[in-house]
């Protein structure tokens, strides 16, 4: 098995040449309740008749080492050995914790990913990152692990609704403020909806893989793909404690690019008219989170635990210049509480 990025409609037929090799004693696919009920008719044609179904159920409130338990109790109930094969279909919730629960059973099993949603399909599920939240901070637990494959079937995006499919488009927005001036100015005139995702997935593929290619385990430059990510997360993890208002990732990380992009020019390096375009880009497509100036610093707070951190230093990417990321440039907590009230006052 490779770890190939497949996309378009040879994908699943290539999962089920994959799936079907006498190397695998056993399938078993990981989906949660959405993904179950309206992906798995669309790749069940292309399982081993005797497949494993396990379910988890939906939402960022369920990535965690509970739903991890539920995965291996039943690998470990069907005597799944060493040589099954865990098919991930989902968003970022089950790609990511799929391909954690595979990589610690037995030592590690081979995964295929399957992701469903944009978002899962331009970012989570390429680039071997998996893990799980802990303790309400995001993806506190993981490890780098290459999937067998990833398999990208744009047909999936119709079963999401307009919120869903804004959330992935963060990441796309991402990928062209770090690396691809061009296509965001492009982009940015056009909008956001479009009949062709195929083209906009595979340019956004292509430009992880380069990165992830020169550094697999975010030693250097991998980190430019946190943009948005240090304050995102942060946002991301402080509304899940709030019961009733939790965001999307890609809403949370939209939400990072503005304030990060603020960052940039408190930095001198970004220009005033570069964040006006990233703005009025952003708040194009996405509406603005709601919460209050007094809980600025308790979001902030939750930078501490970023990933990218060294010791007491908050490691952000920041722009110097559409389609330019640096990364490693140290932030403090009071600076990100600023980046949110300023955040929190602009006009959407």
């Amino acid at each position: 098995m490779d770890n190939s990025v497949i996309i378009g409609p040879q994908a699943l037929p290539a999962l089920a040449e994959l799936l079907h090799r006498p190397a695998v004693s056993r399938v078993f696919v990981l989906a949660d309740s959405n993904t179950a009920r309206l992906c798995l008719p669309l790749l069940e044609n292309h399982l081993p008749a005797n497949y494993k179904l396990i379910e988890i159920p939906a939402g960022e409130e369920y990535k965690t080492l509970a739903s991890c338990d539920t995965v291996w109790c039943e690998l470990t109930a069907q005597r799944a050995d060493r040589h099954a094969v865990l098919v991930n279909l989902g968003g970022g919730v089950v790609t990511d914790l799929g391909g954690f629960a595979a990589a610690l059973y037995k030592r590690g099993i081979r995964f295929a990913q399957v992701p469903t949603t944009l978002l899962a399909q331009v970012d989570a599920s390429v680039g071997g990152k998996t893990g799980v939240d802990f303790q309400g901070y995001k993806n506190q637990l993981g490890v780098f692990q290459e999937p067998a494959g990833v398999f990208v079937e744009p047909r999936f995006l119709q079963t999401l609704d307009p919120r869903q499919l804004k959330s992935g488009y963060a990441e796309v927005i991402k990928h062209w403020l770090i690396a691809d001036a061009d296509a965001f100015n492009i982009n940015r005139r056009l909008g956001w909806l479009t009949d062709d995702w195929t083209t906009i997935i595979r340019e956004s593929v292509a430009l992880k893989q380069r990165i992830v290619a020169e550094d697999p385990l975010e030693a250097g430059p991998r980190k430019l793909l946190n943009f948005g990510h240090t304050v995102g997360h942060a946002l991301e993890s402080y509304l899940l404690t709030q019961p009733g208002r939790e965001a999307l990732h890609g809403e949370a990380v939209a939400a990072g690019l503005v304030c990060e992009s603020w960052l940039s020019v408190q930095r001198g390096l970004l220009s005033a008219e570069e964040l006006d375009k990233i703005e009025t880009f952003v708040f194009s497509v996405f509406n603005k989170l709601d919460f209050v100036t007094l809980e600025t610093n308790a979001i902030a707070e939750f930078a501490l635990q970023d990933k990218k951190n060294a010791g007491a230093t908050i490691n952000c990417t920041l722009l110097s210049g559409i389609g330019h990321g640096v990364y490693d440039q140290a932030v403090t907590v009071a600076e990100i509480a600023e980046s949110l009230r300023y955040y929190h006052r602009l006009q959407a």
